[in-house]
């Protein structure tokens, strides 16, 4: 599937948290036909850095909110589930409330 070889379940996401890298990011973004640029870097270091410090994926609305960004560009970003995705990239837990 990708260039680099990590565990992931069926829905895409890493099994393993530590198998996280920027590298990995830019691959699993990839395999969603998705190309990664310095700004969504970024949204994921910032999701990352919040779950490390409240151990929980943030809403998207805190989330945003945080980023000075609105939900709006949030989704304009990722045409659909920016959360969702942002935690499949930057192997966070999928967030509660995602289906």
């Amino acid at each position: 599937m990708t260039a680099v070889s990590v565990a992931l379940d069926n829905e895409g996401f890493l099994l393993d948290r530590d198998d996280w890298s920027e590298e990995v990011a830019i691959e699993l973004a990839k395999a969603d036909d998705f190309e990664m640029t310095e700004q969504v870097m970024a949204l994921i270091r910032e999701a990352r850095a919040m779950y490390d410090a409240d151990g929980v994926v943030p809403p998207i609305r805190i989330f945003a909110k945080k980023q000075k960004i609105s939900t709006k560009e949030l989704y304009d970003i990722f045409k659909k589930g920016p959360m969702k995705l942002i935690c499949k990239w930057g192997g966070l837990p999928k967030p509660t409330g995602c289906v």
